[in-house]
């Protein structure tokens, strides 16, 4: 379940559920594969955690 951030924020950042959680997926095997992370601390300590929190932020945006 997803606590933080809430979905009515991440909605905020991305038009649409399908396009948040491709998204989040996408970034989240970035972070797997090592990529810098983007925020200085997280509250997660999961990958599609900190890639929420980090669409949350702003620093995660679609490229259209």
């Amino acid at each position: 379940m997803l606590l933080y951030p809430s979905v009515d924020k991440l909605l905020t950042q991305v038009n649409s559920r399908y396009s948040l959680i491709m998204l989040a997926s996408k970034r989240a095997h970035e972070l797997d594969a090592g990529a810098k992370p983007l925020l200085s601390e997280y509250k997660s300590q999961k990958s599609i955690g900190k890639a929420f929190e980090e669409i949350a932020a702003g620093v995660v945006q679609i490229d259209r």
